[in-house]
């Protein structure tokens, strides 16, 4: 249900930010004009949409995500009332957070608060893509984990990994030799080649450090599927970086001609349609899997260094993070006819409500700084969401740093500081 009503003023804000959506709506609705004259919205309801409109609806699911966040701090037990609120009244909370975003238009001062709002929205974002980053990491040490308890039990597990960790390299591998044939040049596009190879060195470093013995002393159950499926993502932030990047021309039999740039876009409107699509599509999954991951246990663990240790009890599955933590609540499964019920939260809550809240509202910032293209928002538009600006493209390419430097802190930290990590 949160999921839901995040999900909602997500599209809301990004019909706020189309310019194409505002027309079908002004030429499909009846008495659209009208109707926003009586709602005071300005002509055509030129305050409902725009940069400004989404700070304002932003604002509000914030606000309602930050209340939920404060108001469920040290909550140990589901039967409380604050509990009973976090697990239920939906149609309140509905109304309270449309209440919110509406609130957000009668703030006064605007200049100010977008000023202000701008850059805490900036500092959420980063710390959102930073949780993000470290979901991932977790992530790939619990695939390679879970995977490498069945090699015990059945031999297929260890082709199963090799086969996956040769596919993912594979994938990483073809990714930067396609950067380096069209997003480079001779004459042009110095930075792609620095980043390109930087990035590629990080990726073969953190794979050679993964398998070396000094880390296998630490982690013996550290292998190649976790770097593979970091340099894989590495590779695609180095591509949505460079794809983000505004475009370079060069000269060439007397015209100046676009280098460095998808070579299978034709331009058309299309083609646009469809990749600012996939970006879109792109965002609302990585945003939803960060907020909805923060309601298992095992997400804690996310923001501290990961400890590889094997459960007895780990058992080997193709869908490992499907079932995280239901194998500890077998007993407790209601059978009497019907659905299935585990009673997960008998003894205590199975996670942080408080931490699920902030996720939510981080998410917000999120949203709407990526959405309004971070920096470069005055001429924003939902279907420029991939167009070339360069604060897109250093926040993708810091990103891209973190996650791999990351990733190398939790190999590491173990042979750093062996007595915190013993068992």
């Amino acid at each position: 249900m949160y999921a839901l009503y995040f999900m909602l003023v997500t599209v809301t804000c990004v019909v706020m930010m189309s310019p194409t959506m505002e027309m079908e709506m002004r030429d499909h609705i009846p008495f659209y004009s009208q109707m926003c004259k009586k709602l005071n919205a300005g002509e055509n309801c030129s305050d409902l949409v725009g940069y400004s409109a989404v700070y304002k609806v932003c604002f509000g699911m914030a606000c309602f995500f930050f209340f939920f966040a404060v108001f469920t701090v040290r909550i140990r037990t589901s039967t409380g009332c604050r509990a009973a609120v976090h697990n239920g009244f939906w149609f309140l909370k509905f109304v309270a957070l449309l209440a919110c975003c509406a609130g957000g238009f009668f703030l006064p001062d605007e200049e100010t608060f977008l000023e202000v709002w701008r850059y805490v929205g900036a500092i959420g974002g980063f710390l959102f893509l930073l949780i993000q980053l470290m979901l991932l990491v977790q992530f790939a040490h619990r695939w390679n984990q879970n995977w490498t308890s069945g090699v015990e039990h059945n031999k297929l597990w260890y082709a199963a990994l090799a086969l996956v960790t040769l596919v993912l390299f594979s994938v990483a591998v073809g990714a930067m030799v396609f950067m380096a044939m069209f997003y480079t040049h001779a004459e042009a596009c110095f930075l792609n080649k620095i980043f390109l190879g930087m990035n590629s060195g990080l990726c073969v470093v953190i794979s050679m450090l993964a398998i070396s013995p000094c880390i296998q002393t630490f982690q013996p159950t550290s292998g190649l599927l976790q770097p593979a499926i970091i340099s894989v993502y590495a590779m695609y932030l180095t591509f949505s970086a460079f794809a983000s990047k505004p475009i370079e021309m060069v000269p060439q039999d007397g015209v100046n001609v676009t280098v460095c740039v998808f070579p299978f876009n034709s331009g058309s409107e299309s083609d646009n349609k469809i990749v600012t699509g996939m970006g879109t599509a792109i965002l609302f999954g990585c945003v939803l899997y960060s907020c909805l991951t923060s309601t298992t246990k095992r997400s804690s663990a996310a923001l501290r260094v990961y400890r590889n240790s094997m459960q007895e009890n780990e058992r080997a599955r193709c869908c490992f993070c499907c079932s995280d933590d239901a194998d500890d609540y077998d007993d407790e499964e209601n059978t009497a006819g019907g659905q299935n019920v585990i009673y997960d939260e008998r003894d205590g809550t199975v996670y942080s409500y408080a931490y699920f809240h902030f996720v939510f509202f981080l998410g917000s910032l999120y949203v709407m700084m990526t959405v309004t293209n971070w920096f470069h928002y005055d001429n924003a538009k939902i279907e420029r969401l991939l167009e070339g600006s360069w604060s897109v493209f250093w926040i993708k390419m810091a990103s891209c740093w973190v996650c791999l430097f990351l990733y190398m802190w939790t190999l590491v930290a173990p042979m750093l500081f062996p007595k915190r990590f013993e068992a």
